[in-house]
Parts: structure tokens; sequence; C-alpha cells
């Protein structure tokens, strides 16, 4: 059978470089036919007669922003102004530009054409759908002779034409009926907009190259083109700074606890700390302000974990703490697999790795044992049958093993009294398991189940906690939001316990705690309880007969929306949930929150500090007093999600980006809380994902889903400028555009165009942070203007990093994550950052970067 394979390998060979050069033949003749295309629009527009709406007497406008043409080339001229504001709808159409003085390739234009081709090409490689120009300043775009290929003959060529005369010809056929292709094509998106100087690579594709003769730079998401003027002040890219940026990031404060989804997940440690998780960060926070605050309050993290955390324990000595992950994948599609991890909640150094290979899914439950001091460990893993297995902590071996059940098992735990007796709940149960040890010897140990009793009381649909008492008995929370006592008593034969035992356990009391499901119980030393809701998203300590001594509460779903304040260390925060947050960064506190009955997407502060605007995902956006919290403003654009809002550096303007392609503008009042509409962007052919204001407060840069970058004259009346080129140069309050030449170098190769999910330049102009969607932050120095820029690289997210934003003062980074709805607060240090690091650096370390990616 080896050897039948061998005289096949010949054929299969010659017909994969056969069609390999078919391939290469077929984009030559691509290449031709897109300068053919080229020609015939620029000979069409030498051809065309003038049109235009105003009187032949009257006088052209006298306004021309558009600046000098660099030196050497030929001079611009003004382009054709649109106005789309809401005052006016007219269009005016001017002179088409002539074409640089000298160029005449292919046959005269033919007679008796149409009007010119409407659409004004966009830096994104589409067409916007008004008005008319050239993508760059005109006489800059010269047409290039394709080489001339005499080596690999092309099917039904004449033999009568020589080789020089074939483009011309075939220009000649393809002029008349491409023109009229244009003409006719009413779809923005159809034209592509592809150069002739360049062809794009495959789909999925990011590369970069110099053209129109070395003023910009051109780089391709999924096979589109994006054109990107060079300032003037850039001679050469060779200029610009290369190398990671000085800065670094250190990891100061996460927000948020995953009580939605998880179990098992909240705890103290001997020091006083409560440790809990979210995302891949497993947090030890202690009560007292923050970093070098009173009774030496503040959070340390352990950050060991490769995917998100779903469980932890403690070992009774109080310091060495369990946490088990999921199985994931990582950027390249490895698999990463579930395991857990022993390690030393002083030093935060990693022990012990308990079950490599040996679990299914992920790890949802694991418990150490009280009786004999922690020698073993019990883990529940996520597959099928939900693998009940008992380790010996010391050897990392397996002893015992057994299917505990089909339904959910979702927490595990040793009787403090009696390492022999094991409890689980799940799904409608709560089991109790006694186990014999098997003389310690791998694989020999047993174990047999027999069932609490719920009696009079109803079986909740989940028990997701448990927590046992020193005095032998049990506190449940379940689905319905209670928390009940077991008590053992002796077995009734009405209701026996499965497995005929003796005595069983029987809830004795109820109290109900939670709206909604309670994920988390926890004992403290001083004998209170905590409890963490996921509906409500509470988190409660509880007293004596468990009366609520005080509560804090968080995000619980994805988060999209985020904004720093002018001047204060506060942000604020929005997402699926319909929370609107704002917390104190210096507190690291929530400072208030209120339930905006609609998803929040996206937020941005008045430059007083005084209102903030919030966008939601029906095309509603609210203004709000961020001291009363009352709603001073509500307002409806269309009914499209909204995806960016953003006030002008001056406060005068509100520029709100929506999902039905259009930019609302609003002028606004001075101190935020009046707003009336001015005008509309239109011309993006699809949805807005990002805009930025200029420094004047009078034009706005904005991207698209379709990797459109447009320039708006906004105090000119909301004109689209046609002429990019005149753009070069003009300054940026905020960067937080993801397709713009200052940052095309953060791409990485082989992009898709969603890989980018947020972008935030510092405002001392030194640094860009990216949020991506591998669970990622990357800081890179600005402008990051060269392909292939390294950055460095911090995890901790367990889900796609949907923003990032610097404080005012760029002394700290804040990122949201999607799905794991955590926020991270990262302290900036270096050249561009606050200063040293915290006080107490042993409790506090600093994140050194993942990697220094080539990207």
């Amino acid at each position: 059978m080896d050897g039948a394979g061998g005289p096949g390998e010949g054929p299969a060979q010659e017909a994969l470089q056969s069609l390999s050069r078919r391939l290469q033949v077929q984009e030559k003749e691509m290449e031709l036919v897109k300068a053919a295309l080229a020609e015939a629009l620029r000979l069409l527009r030498l051809q065309a007669p003038p049109t235009s709406l105003q009187d032949p007497g009257t006088p052209g406008p006298t306004r021309d922003s558009s600046p000098a043409a660099p030196p050497g080339l030929p001079p611009t001229r003004s382009p054709s102004s649109v106005s789309r504001g809401t005052q006016t709808e007219t269009e005016v159409e001017t002179e088409s530009s002539p074409g640089p003085p000298g160029l005449i390739n292919g046959p005269a234009a033919p007679h008796g054409g149409g009007e010119e081709p409407g659409g004004t090409q966009s830096e994104g490689g589409g067409s916007s759908s008004s008005g008319t120009g050239s993508p760059g300043p005109p006489g800059l775009l010269r047409l290039v002779q394709p080489p001339q290929r005499t080596d690999t003959p092309r099917r039904n060529s004449s033999s009568s034409s020589s080789p020089s005369e074939r483009p011309r010809q075939k220009l000649s056929r393809k002029a008349a009926s491409s023109a009229n292709l244009l003409l006719r094509s009413g779809s923005t998106e159809s034209r592509g907009g592809k150069d002739a100087l360049s062809s794009p690579g495959g789909p999925g594709s990011r590369r970069s190259n110099y053209n129109l003769e070395g003023i910009s730079v051109k780089m391709f998401l999924r096979g589109r083109p994006i054109t990107m003027y060079i300032p003037s002040g850039i001679r050469s890219l060779e200029e610009l700074p290369s190398g990671p940026p000085p800065e670094t990031l250190s990891l100061d404060w996460v927000y948020g606890y995953r009580g939605r989804d998880s179990r098992s997940n909240l705890f103290v440690l001997r020091s006083g700390e409560v440790v809990y998780f979210i995302a891949c960060v497993v947090v030890l926070y202690r009560p007292g302000g923050g970093p070098g605050g009173p009774g030496g309050g503040g959070q340390r993290h352990y950050r060991g974990h490769t995917d998100c955390v779903r469980c932890l324990a403690v070992h009774p000595d109080g310091v060495r703490v369990a946490s088990g992950q999921t199985a994931g994948v990582d950027k390249d599609g490895k698999p990463l697999q579930p395991v857990v991890h022993v390690w030393d909640s002083e030093t935060l150094l990693k022990l012990q790795e308990i079950g490599l290979g040996a679990f299914e899914r992920g790890v949802g439950a694991l418990a150490f044992s009280v009786a004999d001091l922690g020698a073993f460990l019990c883990v529940v893993d996520d597959s099928n049958e939900h693998m009940l297995s008992v380790w010996d902590c010391s050897r990392g071996t397996k002893l015992a093993e057994i299917k505990s059940t089909n339904d959910s098992v979702l927490a595990v735990g040793f009787n403090p009294r009696d390492s022999s007796c094991i409890v689980t709940s799940g799904k409608s149960h709560v089991h109790f398991w006694n186990w014999s040890g098997g003389a310690g010897v791998p694989g020999n140990g047993t174990l047999t189940r027999k069932q609490g009793v719920f009696g009079k009381y109803k079986k909740p649909k989940f028990i997701p906690c448990f927590v046992l008492l020193p005095d032998g008995d049990i506190l449940t929370g379940d689905s319905e939001g209670n928390i009940l006592t077991w008590g053992r008593s002796l077995s009734d034969s009405r209701t026996p316990g499965r497995g005929g035992a003796k005595e069983t356990y029987g809830i004795v009391a109820q109290a109900h705690a939670h709206e909604g499901s309670i994920f988390a119980l926890c004992l403290r030393r001083d004998g209170t309880v905590l409890s963490g809701g996921g509906r409500d998203r509470r988190l409660v300590q509880w007293g004596p007969g468990l009366v609520a001594l005080q509560e804090a509460e968080g995000h619980t779903d994805e988060l999209w929306g985020l904004c720093t304040h002018p001047f204060q260390n506060r942000f604020l925060t929005c997402g699926h949930d319909r929370q609107l947050c704002l917390w104190d960064g210096e507190g690291h506190a929530l400072a208030w929150s209120i339930d905006l009955k609609e998803t929040g997407l996206c937020a941005d502060f008045h430059p007083s500090g005084a209102v903030v605007a919030v966008g939601l995902n029906t095309g509603r956006w609210l203004v709000l007093d961020t001291e009363t919290r009352e709603i001073v403003s509500d307002i409806t654009d269309g009914n499209e999600q909204l995806s960016v809002v953003r006030y002008s550096p001056d406060g005068l303007y509100l520029a709100i980006g929506s999902h039905d392609n259009m930019i609302y503008i609003y002028s606004v009042s001075s101190d935020g809380a009046k707003s009336s509409r001015f005008g509309r962007c239109v011309g993006h052919s699809s949805f807005i994902t990002h805009l930025d204001w200029s420094k004047d407060g009078n034009f706005i840069m904005s991207n698209s889903g379709d990797y459109e970058i447009l320039y708006w004259d906004v105090a000119g009346g909301c004109k689209l400028l046609r002429n990019r080129y005149e753009s070069r140069d003009r300054e940026w309050a905020t960067y937080t555009c993801v397709l713009g030449f200052h940052v095309y170098g953060v791409w990485p190769d082989g992009s898709d165009g969603t890989d980018i999910n947020s972008l935030c330049r510092s405002h001392n102009e030194r640094v860009v942070a990216v949020a991506d969607d591998f669970c990622k932050v990357h800081l890179f120095q600005y402008p990051c203007a060269r392909a292939k820029a390294p950055s460095l690289v911090y995890g901790g997210h367990g889900s796609h990093v949907t923003s990032v934003r610097f404080t005012h003062d760029d002394s700290h980074l804040v990122s949201l994550g999607g799905k794991d709805a955590s926020i991270f607060q990262w302290r900036v240090l270096g050249p561009g950052g606050a200063g040293p690091a915290p006080a107490t650096p042993s409790r506090t370390p600093s994140l050194s970067p993942a990697s220094s990616l080539d990207v």
C-alpha cells in the first residue's frame, strides 16, 4: 500500500504546478484589467462636459481650504462641496479635475458618454455615496504600464498583434463597457476602489506598501485596500520610532467578581484577604482602601492561568490555594487542557499542577480535606458523567474516581470532622459520599453515595453552593435565592435516604437571601457568612440568624461602553446588563450605578465633567447629570444601535455614530445639558465604528464596518471632505479610530478586520493601547506607522477585550472584558506614566509583558 501512492505523486504535482502557473497568469491579467479601468475613468473625466447647478454668470464659492500641492507636483483643484446637513440637501458638482500633463495612455475617450460616475473614493477602499472627486490630490496617480510577459503564452491571444499593442487593444475593447458598468453600478461596496498600482492580498490578509509617489501607504483587510496619506512632516517611515514603548503596565486593580455562572468562588485566607476570581485572574482583596491605605488595603493577583478560572479551594493552612481552569484554545488554535493549580497566596508562586490531561472540558468544583490538614483534594470535572476523583496532594496521584451523575454537579466539599465524608450538590440534589481510601494506593479507593431529603420544602432546580459549619450542619444556596440549613436526623421510613443509611440530612431552616440564584457561600473566622448572587449582582455579608450586614454590586454581563472623566480619576462603564456604573479609580470603589432599562454600548463625558452622554442599542441616547444621576436629555436618532458618542474638545458639539451609517451632530450648551440637531454626516457605506474630533473642534475622522476612513467638515455644514489628502496634517484631539496612518502598524498580519476592538492614544501622545479579540491588551509606541510594529502584551482577561481608555493624567489604563464582565485598572509605569509602582511592591508585583511580539 505504501508503494501504491508513489506513481500518483508525479501527475498530482504536475497538475498542482499547472494550476499555480494559471493562477499567476490570471493575476497578471487582472492587473491589466484594473489598469484599463483606471485609464478609462481618467479619459471619461477629461472628455465629459462640465455640469453645474450654478448659473454660468454666478461666481463659484470663494472658500478654499485645500492646501497647496507638495513641491514638484501639479497644483490641486478645490473639491466639490456637498452639504449633508439638515439645513440643506443641495448638491453642487464642480468641474472635473484634469489629469497630469503629458499623461497620454490608451485610446481616445468614447464620444457620447453619460454623466461622470458619482461616488467619493474613501480611504477604506469603498466608495461613499455622495459627490465626485479623486481619492487623493489630482495629478498624483500615474498609470504604470504592466510588464510584458513573453515566457508564458496567453490563451486566445492574437498572433497578428505585437506584445506592445496588446494592452492598448484590450483597453479599446473594454473602455466603453467598463465605463457603462461603473455608471450603472448603484452599490458603493461593489466598486471596491481597487488601485491599479498594487493588488490586494488574499482574504484575511493584512499587508502594506508605498504608492502615490511615496505620499501614502496602503494596507489590505479582507482584500480591501485602505489608503492612508503620510503627514508632510514625515520624510521617511524609517524616521518613525521602532521597538516596544518604554512605558509598561502593572495590574493595579480588578473590578468585578464572577458570580453569574460560577461557584466555589469566594473564600477568606489566613491573612484576612478575600480571595475570588474573574476572567483568568484570581484576586486577593484586603479591605482598607487601596495600596498603602489604612490597614494595608489593596489587591494582589495570581495570574498563572491560561484560560478562565472556574473554581477555588483554600487549604486548611489558609495560605495555599487550589484553582481550576476550563479547557480552551490559544490564539493559534492549540488546545489548552483543564488543570488544577496549587499556589502560595503569600508569594503568588505556583507550587504544583494536578490532573493535567485527566479532566474533560474543565474543572467544575474542588475542595481540600480538613480533618487531615489538607492531605487530599477532591475534584469534579465538567464531563458528561461529572467524574468525581480524590487526589493525594503530596504526590499528585489519583486515589479514587467514580461517575457521579449525568446531572450538573456544581460544588464539592469534605466534612470538616471526617474526611471519609464528601458532599456534592448540583441540579436538584445534595449527595453525601462515603470514601474509603484503599490504604493510600492509587486507584484502590471506593466511593458510595446517599442523598439528602428535602421533605416538606420545595426542591429547587439547582443548588450551586454550600458551606460546612463546625457543628456539622450545612448551609446551601439555591437557584430560588434561599439559604437552607441542613442538619443530621434519623432516617424516616417514609422518606428514606438512598443507600439504606440509618441517618440522613434534612432541612431544618430556610431564609430568602437573594433575587435569583446564589452562587457562593463562605464562612468567615468571625462566624459571619458571605454570599454572592448572580441576577441581583450583590455580594452580601450575613451575621447570626442570617441578618444582612453590608453588600456591594458589580456588572453581570458583557461590557462595551467605557469613558474616563476629563479631570478626575473616575471612569464610567455600561453594557448588556443595562447597568450604568461610575467607578472611583482612586478609592477602587463603585461611586454609583443606575438601571438604563436598555443595553448601553458607548459613553463619553462632556469636557466640563458635569454630564455624560450614553448611547443605547435602540438608537436612543441619554445625557445624565453626573452628580444627581438625573436624565437631562433623552433623544432618539434612527432605530439602529449606537456605537460611539463623542463630545468635541470645546464641548460645543456632540457626534453620535450609528449603525444606520450616519453620524448625527448636535450643538451643545455650555453646561452640556441641552442639545439641538446641527446636521448629519452622510456618506459611509457601512455602520460607524469609531470617530475622533480634530483639536480645533471643526473636523471629524471616522471609521466604518467596511474599513472606510472618511473626514468631515462639521463647522462648514457636515460636509464630506473628498480630497482626503488635505487632512493628512490635521491634529486630532483623541485617537480612537482603529484605522489611520498613525496607528496602522498595530494590525497583525493575517487580520480579518475584526481582531482589534478598541484603540486609545495616551493624552501625552507617547503610546497607544489596543484591545484585541484574543483576551489581550497591547501597548505600542505612538505614532505606530510601521508594519509589524512590536508591542508589549498583557493577559488576564478571559474574553475578548472590548475597550481601553487612559485616565485624564495617563497614570492608569482601564480595559473592559466582554463576556467575562471584568474591569482591569492598569498602572502606567515609565517615562510617560505616573512614576514608580505603588508601595509594598512585594505584595503588588508589577506585571511583566507576556512577550514582545512582532505583529
